[in-house]
């Protein structure tokens, strides 16, 4: 039967849109048009009540940006960080409508609000596990900045009081949002370019400078507080803010940094929980008085499947004709199989021969979690009570992955891991276990969310 007019109107629109969006993304118009259906679906019209209310944990610029498209969904009611500088700025940005945010210097005391439904977490690494499970706790649905945790054993800890509690956990892991990273792990997982074998990860080199000398604390600064459960030490600017994370005792480099990113779009391309060795080899070492991670490395992951899984920090040149720059950085993910290869980093997606990407999925192929919006699949999952596409459990075995290389850098050995048990055995698994969990620095361990 002959379909009305605007049907067809509407049809070509569709389909220009689609061609417009293909065009501007270099993605394949099969999947362009999969993912324009699927946004054109009904979607529920919020009421002005439905304003959930948002706190920043954390007032740097990542955990500002977050809470800047979270304010998209809901109200920011309240600030938090133990700088009143960043709290200052904070409450000033935030501040809408006449509408003024309360800053805080303790993220315990804010937790206590009625009024309060979520949080993003923007503190450095070593200050992430304590605020989630206090979160938690306080039965506040979490979006919480990579990587999740600062050790694997903290991943076990927000994965319990998480699901203990019963709230929504986001990971700030948004390529699992992007179209290319999905449509990358998507045709990977159907076997489009064969027997997966290789996963070649390029994360950027990290900072290798120092000696610093140390110099009086800011006084907007609570040093102690910042510092947290790491042991004690002179304040440094290069060891607080933006530069905490070429730091073991806060973070893990770019192998947890930029890693967590790269490294957990491998992870859910292979599709398995965890590599069973890690063997790495650091090509510089950190100088003595200055940064104490190590900047420029090769390590070398091997799943219980076979596929090797390389993470390589800023080649000086690209071996596969690839771009690899991004944020003036070299990064992006390369998947080898018997069949062929893809690229994709945040810029492209291309592979060995165009027809890898052109041509469609079959209709019974294996669909991966479908976020077109990183924050917007947090907001859609407190409300429906769902997991998000990154949610605790995710956020853990990613973050376990980077904590696996780092390890492994920081002891200089081939290690086995049990992915069950999450343990280091055979030989030298004394010495990777003794990095699975870190002594917490009193009164920042975990009786200080309890």
């Amino acid at each position: 039967m002959k379909q009305p007019p605007s049907f067809h109107i509407s049809r070509r629109s569709f389909l220009r849109r689609c061609c417009a969006t293909a065009a501007a993304t270099g993605l394949p118009l099969w999947f362009v048009e999969r993912k324009l259906a699927r946004a054109a679906e009904p979607v529920k019209v919020l009421s002005p009540n439905d304003r959930p209310g948002i706190a920043l944990v954390g007032c740097g610029g990542m955990g500002s940006y977050d809470t800047l498209l979270a304010r998209n969904h809901g109200d920011v009611v309240a600030v938090c960080d133990v700088d009143q500088g960043h709290v200052d700025k904070a409450v000033e940005y935030f501040t809408k409508d006449g509408k003024i945010p309360k800053g805080y210097s303790d993220f315990r005391k804010l937790l206590e609000r009625d009024d309060l439904h979520a949080i993003v977490n923007g503190c450095p690494d070593h200050w992430h596990s304590l605020v989630n499970i206090a979160a938690a706790r306080a039965q506040k649905d979490i979006y919480s900045e990579k990587p999740l945790t600062l050790t694997i054993d903290e991943g076990r800890q927000v994965v319990k009081a998480v699901r203990d509690h019963k709230v929504v956990l986001q990971t700030g892991t948004q390529q699992r949002s992007s179209q290319r990273f999905r449509l990358a792990c998507e045709l990977v997982r159907n076997s489009r370019i064969g027997q997966l074998k290789e996963v070649v990860v390029y994360l950027p080199a990290g900072r290798r400078e120092g000696p610093f000398s140390s110099q009086p604390v800011p006084p907007e600064l609570n040093w102690d507080f910042w510092q947290g459960q790491a042991p004690k030490r002179d304040y440094l600017p290069q060891r607080c803010h933006q530069l905490f994370r070429y730091w073991y005792e806060y973070s893990g480099g770019t192998m947890t940094d930029w890693g967590a990113h790269h490294m957990d779009i491998g992870y859910w391309a292979i599709g398995l929980p965890a590599p069973t060795l890690v063997e790495s080899k650091a090509l510089s070492t950190p100088i003595p008085g200055g940064y104490t991670t190590i900047s420029d490395y090769e390590v070398k992951f091997t799943y219980p499947n076979g596929v090797v899984f390389h993470v390589r920090s800023t080649p000086d040149e690209d071996p596969f004709g690839g771009v690899l720059k991004q944020d003036g950085q070299r990064n992006g993910i390369r998947f080898e199989g018997s069949a062929g290869w893809i690229w994709v980093n945040r810029d492209e997606i291309k592979a060995s021969d165009k027809e890898l990407l052109s041509k469609p999925l079959p209709e019974n192929a294996e669909r991966l979690y479908l976020s077109n919006n990183h924050m917007e699949n947090f907001f859609d999952c407190m409300r429906t009570r769902k997991d998000p596409i990154c949610d605790v459990d995710v956020g853990h075995r990613s973050a376990t992955v980077c904590h696996l290389g780092a390890i492994s850098l920081r002891t200089g050995r081939k290690l086995r891991w049990d992915p069950d048990k999450e343990v280091f055995v055979g030989e030298h698994a004394a010495e990777g276990n003794a990095h699975v969990a870190r002594e917490m620095r009193k009164p920042y361990d975990y009786s200080f969310v309890s």
